[in-house]
């Protein structure tokens, strides 16, 4: 029985890339920022496996780490979550999705208005927690729903569960997918359903995520072609469309994704397990919550070290992440950083480095599996991980 389990620390990252000013962000990181703003982060279990050996982490440094260790560059111009996995799971793209900063044009605000029947407030870029509390009421009141974006390529619908039922909402955002493709195409269209009164709204945690399906082939399914049994637990299934997966397990919040994790591992089977624990990043490093983001990372590393004692033999365990959050940063989007790279399989613990590409990722995931590198053109010539 050979599986990857295989954790995305969602948001996560530990150091700005070279371009990151390209992106708007002025050298962020993450998790040595975090552990500044707090006095320190207390992460055990992580820092045995090697995440300490990172540079620039602000995580202790193990003197025999368990893991293999390393950071990954993005080569694909974005930090949105879509290409983040997709370039993980081993496929890059060349052209960034695109993005609306000024709002978005008539005819995608016509198909909305034509679909719901209802009116929009907004259309542009904005944060969610502040658009519901500034916007919510009227919303409440007209009807209207309240469209906004961000720097990622991303249409947000936001809607109070009690005036827009969610099966109306969701059926909504399924539409507008498949109307925002080609000219319009988007990385996600994402329901942002919330409750509560003026003053007190609140989003709850029936989001959904339509996303574009990855343009090439990826490791999930090459792994499900081959006969492995693929998982995929919290935002997996919508990042991926399904595709590729076998399971999936829509759980919300890292708590819950971690709990479906470990029930999972103690069964039998042989393959991927993939999980997005997507809290660090839409709880924390949105709203620039430094306190919260290590509290998070703290609890995440208990989880962590509970899993590690339930691994068995022929498992392989992966935690990346997929872009960085950095929630001291001077704006609320991700922000542009090497991401972080763990990998413990039994085998000897090294330095991987600073590899070029998150596909490394998924070269260590295909090698564990033992999938046949000339089925798997996405690792291309030079993408193997340093001996």
């Amino acid at each position: 029985m050979k599986r990857v389990i295989w954790l995305v620390l969602d948001g996560v990252g530990c150091g700005a890339m070279p371009d990151c000013a390209c992106f708007g962000d002025d050298h962020p990181n993450t998790l040595l920022h975090t552990s500044q703003a707090v006095g320190g982060l207390s992460l055990p279990t992580l820092e045995r496996l090697g995440l300490g050996c990172i540079p620039d982490t602000g995580v202790g440094a193990a003197g025999q780490p368990l893991a293999s260790f390393g950071r990954m560059a993005e080569q694909s111009p974005a930090k949105d979550t879509v290409t983040g996995h997709w370039e993980m799971c081993g496929v890059k793209t060349t052209v960034a999705p695109k993005v609306w900063p000024h709002g978005f044009p008539p005819a995608v605000l016509e198909e909305i208005t034509h679909f719901s029947g209802r009116g929009i407030l907004c259309n542009q870029p904005a944060s969610g927690t502040e658009i519901i509390a500034k916007l919510g009421q009227e919303h409440v009141q007209t009807g209207k729903l309240i469209i906004y974006t961000s720097a990622d390529s991303v249409l947000q619908i936001a809607a109070h569960e009690g005036v827009v039922p969610l099966e109306k909402l969701y059926a909504l955002c399924a539409h507008m997918r498949e109307f925002m493709m080609g000219e319009y195409a988007v990385g996600r269209i994402i329901a942002r359903p919330f409750t509560g009164e003026n003053g007190h709204f609140v989003r709850t945690v029936n989001r959904h995520d339509w996303a574009l399906p990855a343009p090439g082939k990826t490791i999930l399914d090459c792994a499900e072609e081959a006969g492995f049994t693929t998982v995929g637990v919290g935002k997996i299934g919508d990042i991926f469309s399904g595709r590729g997966l076998v399971q999936s397990f829509p759980d919300k919040g890292n708590e819950a994704c971690m709990k479906r994790v470990m029930e999972l591992c103690a069964t039998r089977f042989s393959g991927i397990l993939m999980a997005n624990l997507v809290d660090f990043d839409m709880l924390y490093g949105h709203r620039r919550d430094p306190v919260g983001m290590a509290g998070a990372l703290a609890r995440i590393d208990e989880g962590i070290g509970e899993l590690c004692k339930i691994l068995q033999e022929g498992d392989a365990l992966l935690i990346c992440a997929d872009h960085g959050c950095d929630p001291t940063h001077g704006h609320t989007d991700h922000t542009r950083e090497y991401v972080p790279l763990l990998w413990m399989d039994g085998g000897p613990a090294r330095s991987l480095g600073t590899l070029n590409g998150f596909q490394h990722a998924a070269t260590l995931a295909a090698g564990h599996l033992g999938l046949d590198a000339g089925a798997l053109p996405w690792i291309g010539q030079g993408a193997a991980c340093p001996d």
